[in-house]
């Protein structure tokens, strides 16, 4: 998808998303799907971004995956230049800090997220570039 058309496709799920109370329809329905909204690494402006999740407990993980393209997706950038992030799921809206997760619990996390929703294993066969897990823990009221 070219940069267009993932703007467009993203304001239309963030909208979906906000305007339905967390939920989306069409090929994300009935998938967990949270909106990030991060500090853009570059202009300072908030950028938001409609993602799946992996939850897991009281844990809350991302994965950059970009749709198996060849780089990071910019959320990713923006999340290692400022790792305080809002978070929404459902109706709740609350501040995380962004974690990177590497080795064994990277694996265990991608595995698990993959077997759930297959797009993840295809993601991860179409690059070379290892696909960064990342835990969203909330921040402290």
């Amino acid at each position: 998808m070219d940069a267009k058309r993932t703007l467009e496709f993203n304001a239309h799920n963030i909208a979906e998303f906000r305007s339905n109370g967390g939920k989306l329809g069409g090929p994300f329905e009935g998938a967990p799907v949270l909106l990030l909204t991060t500090t853009g690494a570059k202009s300072g402006q908030p950028r938001t971004s409609p993602m799946m999740y992996l939850p897991e407990g009281e844990r809350i993980i991302v994965f950059a995956s970009n749709e198996g393209k060849d780089h990071h997706p910019s959320w990713y950038h923006n999340l290692r230049a400022n790792p305080s992030a809002t978070a929404e799921i459902g109706t709740e809206t609350f501040a995380v800090t962004a974690t990177e997760i590497t080795g064994a619990e990277h694996d265990r996390l991608y595995a698990i997220q993959a077997e759930r929703y297959p797009g993840f294993a295809t993601y991860r066969e179409r690059t070379d570039r290892v696909i960064p897990v990342i835990e969203l823990t909330k921040a402290e009221s």
